[in-house]
């Protein structure tokens, strides 16, 4: 058994996020064979990521306020706490938070073979794209 400290919380980049965005990794790979990463993000209101997609999915679980995720060519969904979407493998979306909550949730995704392919980032979701629907 082996008890981690406490995580550095980080921003993360304006390069993948519009607005306020920050990461606290909870779990990552150790061993050989291991692919599993996990992460606590939280959103500001009006915080986002920009459209991306995983190698091999994405699960994500909200954990408090009100989540807008959205998979390009279809209709927004608005989350709550205690839900879970999935995203599968090489499906364009995006995550963030409604413009009046905060929003916090898990992201949970296994690695790919080479971990630098694991996410492929996109554009910046337009302020447009992100009020539609």
């Amino acid at each position: 058994m082996q008890l981690d400290p406490r995580p550095s919380t980080v921003k993360n980049p304006p390069e993948q996020f519009t607005g306020d965005v920050w990461l606290d990794t909870l779990a990552h790979p150790r061993e050989a064979g291991q692919r599993m990463v996990v992460g606590r993000v939280r959103f500001a209101p009006g915080a986002r990521t920009a459209w991306h997609s995983h190698a091999r999915g994405q699960t994500l679980h909200i954990t408090s306020g009100v989540a807008w995720v959205q998979s390009r060519g279809e209709a927004k969904i608005e989350a709550h706490a205690g839900q879970t979407l999935y995203c599968p493998p090489g499906q364009e979306h995006w995550h963030g938070a409604s413009p009046d909550s905060f929003m916090e949730h898990l992201a949970m995704l296994d690695q790919a073979d080479d971990p630098a392919t694991t996410t492929t980032w996109l554009e910046h979701v337009s302020d447009e794209e992100y009020s539609a629907g």
